[in-house]
């Protein structure tokens, strides 16, 4: 009797562990990349055609990124990385407004994010409203980062934006 129990037991576990492992996936679906992190490898392309200057590939991989980006922005709203770089690909793109835009709503989520300070305030140097990238930059001011010293570097003329 206690032996059949056993077998039963064990049987009825090996059935539940089984049913288990059926209803998984381990083949790596959970490493599929989302629309967001397809846009940041995009980025990341036209970011090394730009320093080879090779901008026309460098400006589809923009669009492809804006595209993906949106796509990101509408299944996800209210994502301030999201939206900055919304606003990145949308000022390299040519479209200043708009990318402005895009880095406000941002702000408005997140106001410290370090990123899209750094390049609101690139955004308003290339506009020539110094006193707002002024402002950014004190916001940057307390994060000990590349970004506070590259806006600094911009503003002051030392350096052109180098996106």
């Amino acid at each position: 009797m206690i032996k059949t129990t056993l077998i039963s037991l064990l049987f009825s576990i090996l059935l539940i562990s089984s049913s288990f492992s059926a209803g998984s996936s381990d083949s790596g679906s959970s490493k599929t990349k989302t629309q967001y992190d397809m846009a940041v490898s995009h980025v990341k392309a036209a970011k090394n055609f730009e320093k080879k200057d090779k901008l026309k590939k460098a400006e589809k991989r923009y669009k492809k990124a804006q595209k993906l980006l949106l796509q990101s922005n509408k299944k996800f709203p209210n994502k301030a990385d999201t939206l900055n770089y919304l606003g990145f690909t949308t000022r390299k793109l040519g479209d200043f407004e708009n990318g402005e835009k895009y880095y406000l709503q941002g702000l408005a989520i997140e106001p410290n994010h370090v990123g899209i300070n750094e390049y609101l305030g690139e955004l308003y140097v290339a506009t020539g409203r110094h006193n707002l990238a002024i402002e950014r930059l004190e916001i940057l001011k307390s994060c000990n980062c590349e970004e506070y010293d590259q806006l600094k570097a911009v503003i002051s003329g030392e350096k052109v934006s180098k996106y």
